[in-house]
C-alpha cells in the first residue's frame, strides 16, 4: 500500500463501485452510488467483503474519475465503504463530491482517524481494532453487529459514547441470523431505544 498516495488523498485502492438500494441500517431501501475502498486490517473473522482487505489487490484510481462517475446517477449521493475507508484520506475526495452536490455518506469502524465531509456517518465499533478519536460524538448512526452473546454488552458500551440524538442499530451477523436475529428482536423488545439493522440487499438479491 502505497502511502503517501494514498494520504494525499487523490487517488484510491478501489475495489468495486455500483449503484444500488442501501441494505443496512438508518438509510435502508434508499438509492445510492456505493464506493468500496480496498484495505483493511480489522480482521473480523466473519466480514463478508475479506476480498477488500488487501488494497495491494486492487487497481489505484484517481478520485475525480470516480465522482465524475458517480455524478451521473440521480440520486446524488455517495456512500463510502470498504474495506475500512479511514485508512485512506479522504478530505480531497469529499470536497469533490460536495462540489458536485452529492450527498456522503461514510461506513466506518472508526478504527482510523475521521478525514472527510460528511452529511452522514454510521459508525460500527469493531472489538478487534476498536474506534478512535472523537469519532463517536460524530457518528449519526451507531451499528453494531452482533454475532455472540457479548455482542449485546459492547453495543451498550458504546451506545454510551454517542450523541443523544444517534440512532441505534443491532444487526445479527448473517451467517448466524437463525440464532442471534431472535436474540437482537428480544433485546429490541426490552430497549426500545435500540433499532434492528436487516441486510435487506441480501432478501433482494441485489449488490
Amino acid at each position: 500500500m502505497d502511502k503517501e498516495i494514498f494520504e494525499n488523498g487523490q487517488k484510491v485502492p478501489l475495489v468495486e463501485e455500483f449503484y444500488t438500494l442501501q441494505g443496512e441500517g438508518y438509510h435502508t431501501g434508499k438509492a445510492a452510488y456505493f464506493i468500496r475502498i480496498g484495505g483493511c486490517d480489522v480482521g473480523c473473522s466473519w466480514c463478508d467483503t475479506k476480498f477488500s482487505w488487501d488494497p495491494d489487490l486492487h487497481p489505484v484510481v484517481d478520485i475525480v474519475e470516480i465522482v465524475n462517475r458517480a455524478a451521473k446517477y440521480p440520486a446524488s449521493a455517495v456512500v463510502v465503504t470498504g474495506g475500512e475507508p479511514l485508512m485512506v484520506n479522504l478530505d480531497p475526495f469529499t470536497s469533490l463530491l460536495k462540489k458536485e452536490d452529492i450527498e456522503t455518506f461514510l461506513e466506518t469502524s472508526g478504527a482510523y482517524p475521521l478525514t472527510g465531509e460528511w452529511d452522514w456517518i454510521c459508525l460500527s465499533p469493531k472489538k478487534n481494532s476498536p474506534p478512535t478519536g472523537s469519532i463517536h460524538q460524530h457518528a449519526d448512526e451507531l451499528k453494531v453487529i452482533i454475532a455472540e452473546d457479548s455482542d449485546f454488552e459492547w453495543a451498550i458500551e458504546h451506545a454510551g459514547l454517542v450523541r443523544d440524538d444517534c440512532k441505534l442499530f443491532l444487526q445479527s451477523e448473517w451467517s448466524v441470523s437463525e440464532i442471534m436475529l431472535p436474540r437482537v428482536i428480544d433485546f429490541v423488545k426490552e430497549n426500545p431505544m435500540w433499532n434492528v439493522s436487516l441486510q435487506a440487499h441480501k432478501y433482494m438479491r441485489i449488490p
